[in-house]
């Protein structure tokens, strides 16, 4: 399963992007079944077959398909060529002005955000984060722009796409959780509302994330408005993985990741 932004997907023929939910995989159990995550205790064939699966959809090859260890940082790093899986850097965004090469980020309720840019010559700069609510308090969508504009980007043509993450209606966090946000800005506390448990708050994680990519200079940034803990197909198959969702019903240790990812498409 494959969903795109109409308006982010139009930006260029040379950019093809996909957010991938749970859905037309190999992995079983909880993993089931388009398991991505290589840190993930899923059968390592099952991954491997899953990553094809996605890197076929984007139009590269396998190898690639790039991810790195994410941690929950604020750290970018800068891609050139691909690298063996047991050798990816710690980071939790990536950006490049390579061809051929796939930029992917790993969740399960965290916010993936997508980029790209031109350069002013018109050539693509793209970008992958993994935006949790670490990342985003942290800086690492801020740092994925100034990344982007080291390599040559117009910042001003950079646009950003918030993929499936958790809703605002399913992300109930303790009322404390929040001073962080707003002792960093005060004009932040419009992300939560109160909760219907006590000395509780509802955190809109999408919005926080598209309200700092404003503030850091971007005009154009979408939210696709899935949300990864309560969303169903008409079968009534959850369409992505959700660690909140795997916490509350006992499988957490078992859960998977989806993959969402970017790629410059060579020859285009």
């Amino acid at each position: 399963m494959k969903i795109t932004d109409k308006i982010f997907g139009r930006a260029t023929p040379s950019v093809k992007h996909g957010f991938f939910g749970c859905l037309g995989g190999v992995s079983t159990g909880g993993f089931e079944s388009l398991n991505c995550g290589l840190g993930t205790d899923d059968d390592p064939d099952s991954v491997q077959e899953n990553r094809m699966r996605v890197a076929g959809a984007l139009g590269v090859s396998p190898e690639n398909l790039i991810t790195v260890k994410q941690i929950h940082s604020a750290k970018c790093v800068r891609v050139t060529q691909n690298f063996a899986p047991d050798q990816r850097p710690e980071a939790d965004a990536l950006v490049t002005d390579c061809s051929g090469l796939a930029l992917g980020v790993l969740t399960a309720d965290c916010g993936p955000v997508l980029f790209y840019g031109e350069k002013a010559d018109g050539a693509p700069v793209i970008g992958a984060a993994h935006s949790g609510w670490r990342g985003a308090l942290g800086g690492v969508n801020e740092a994925t722009i100034e990344a982007m504009v080291d390599l040559g980007a117009e910042q001003e043509t950079i646009r950003a796409v918030i993929g499936p993450c958790i809703a605002q209606a399913s992300y109930e966090v303790p009322q404390d959780f929040a001073r962080g946000f707003i002792e960093r800005n005060a004009e932040d506390e419009r992300f939560f509302k109160f909760a219907r448990k006590e000395n509780h708050l509802m955190f809109d994680l999408p919005g926080y994330i598209a309200g700092r990519l404003a503030r850091a200079g971007l005009k154009q940034v979408s939210i696709m408005g899935h949300n990864t803990y309560k969303d169903r197909d008409v079968n009534g198959e959850y369409l992505f993985f959700s660690h909140r969702r795997a916490t509350h019903e006992g499988y957490a240790e078992n859960n998977g990741r989806q993959i969402s990812a970017i790629a410059i498409l060579e020859g285009k």
